[in-house]
């Protein structure tokens, strides 16, 4: 789960980190009163959505007047923002954050991650911190330096040293650095963060260091041990197919092909998409009904997948826990309710695999049956391509 950057920086503040003073605007009223709360002549207007770039994109801007951030406010409020995250169709802005200006002298790059590969915690720094990190990351790699965290013993002194020592800067800056690092690392652990992100961090001319902007992501699967981080959530900013999905616990990832998935197991998701792009396809989704999927529940993933407006649906089950005459139920509900012409094309292996196939058979619908996942992939591909043609004719 994303939060909007005011958001975050609520939650650094209330761990001890310090952040400058803002305000959140919804109208050009708040707007107004957001200036006499904050002190001047600066303040920084930051259009909030779930989407990096928006200096780039136009969405930060200074003002050096009370009537220039209520300018402002007029015309970012409403405003489609489109970054290089959000996509050419962009975020609809509606909400603003109003900022205090603070004396920027340096700018570092901060993030914390989950490293799966090392099943630690990875700490990255740049002094080249900013809009262009993503340049910096691309072209000079080796001016990110990345301390592996071991969870087990936490952030360690020696390794901050080492940062410290890498960015550079006078004993007063590595003090406070020290005890920031410290606390973002707490803070981190502590709000089962997934990805926690700096850009900027900022040294001010008396080596004061401030979390200019931040962005946190959340583990989904540790939400219920934060009911008022779960709060926060802006279903606004994301797909309504996603937002659909939430409601019957279906893991969806909306995707820019189309060809739907409809898989148990989010290994096997995986499996699916990579086998669909093998195949010369383009998979419009992930979505992993789960291990205890109804027939209810798989009816819905039929909706969402309609909704989207696929030219095939690829139905790829192993059942274990999940029995394949449960999907084949699912299936053939689904199919019957949405009076589905979209072609499906199902591939079942594992606990009740024949019953769940005879039922697909004996259904009398239009269903293409696959051996294999290879064999489902390529009668998947062919289809949506056919599908295509006859849209197009």
């Amino acid at each position: 789960m994303n939060v909007h950057e005011y958001q975050a920086k609520q939650l650094l503040r209330e761990h001890g980190i310090p952040v400058p003073n803002g305000v959140p605007v919804f109208n050009v009223d708040d707007a107004r009163r957001a200036c006499d709360a904050l002190p001047g002549p600066i303040w920084v207007v930051k259009a909030q959505i779930h989407a990096g770039g928006r200096g780039k994109g136009g969405g930060v801007k200074l003002a050096r007047s009370k009537a220039e951030v209520e300018e402002l406010a007029k015309k970012m409020l409403g405003m489609t923002l489109v970054t290089e995250q959000t996509g050419p169709a962009g975020k609809l802005v509606n909400r603003l954050y109003i900022e205090e200006g603070v004396d920027i002298r340096r700018e570092i790059y901060l993030a914390m991650l989950v490293d799966r590969v090392s099943s630690g915690i990875t700490l990255m720094v740049s002094s080249e911190g900013g809009v262009n990190i993503e340049e910096t990351a691309h072209d000079h790699p080796e001016k990110i330096i990345r301390i592996a965290v071991n969870p087990s013993v936490g952030l360690q002194a020696f390794q901050v040293r080492e940062v410290a020592k890498k960015l550079g800067g006078s004993a007063v800056f590595a003090r406070n650095l020290a005890d920031f690092l410290g606390k973002f690392y707490k803070a981190f652990v502590a709000m089962d963060c997934s990805m926690a992100e700096i850009n900027p961090l900022v040294v001010t001319g008396d080596d004061r260091i401030i979390a200019l902007d931040a962005k946190l992501n959340f583990d989904g699967n540790a939400l219920y041990r934060h009911p008022t981080i779960q709060a926060l959530r802006d279903i606004t900013e994301e797909a309504p197919s996603e937002v659909q999905a939430s409601k019957f616990d279906l893991s969806y990832v909306k995707l820019d092909g189309d060809i739907g998935c409809l898989v148990n197991g989010a290994g096997l998701a995986m499996a699916t998409m990579d086998i669909l792009n093998y195949a010369g396809g383009h998979p419009a989704n992930f979505l992993d009904v789960g291990g205890s999927a109804t027939t209810e529940r798989v009816t819905e993933a039929f909706k969402i997948l309609v909704a989207d407006q696929v030219k095939a649906i690829f139905v790829n089950i192993f059942g274990g826990i999940m029995k394949c005459d449960t999907i084949a139920n699912g299936i053939v509900t689904a199919a019957r309710t949405l009076d589905l012409s979209i072609p499906i094309v199902v591939r079942m292996e594992g606990t009740n695999v024949e019953l769940g196939k005879k039922i697909l058979a004996e259904s009398g619908l239009a269903i293409m049956a696959a051996d294999t996942m290879a064999d489902g992939a390529v009668k998947a591909v062919a289809a949506a391509a056919q599908a295509a043609t006859a849209t197009k004719s």
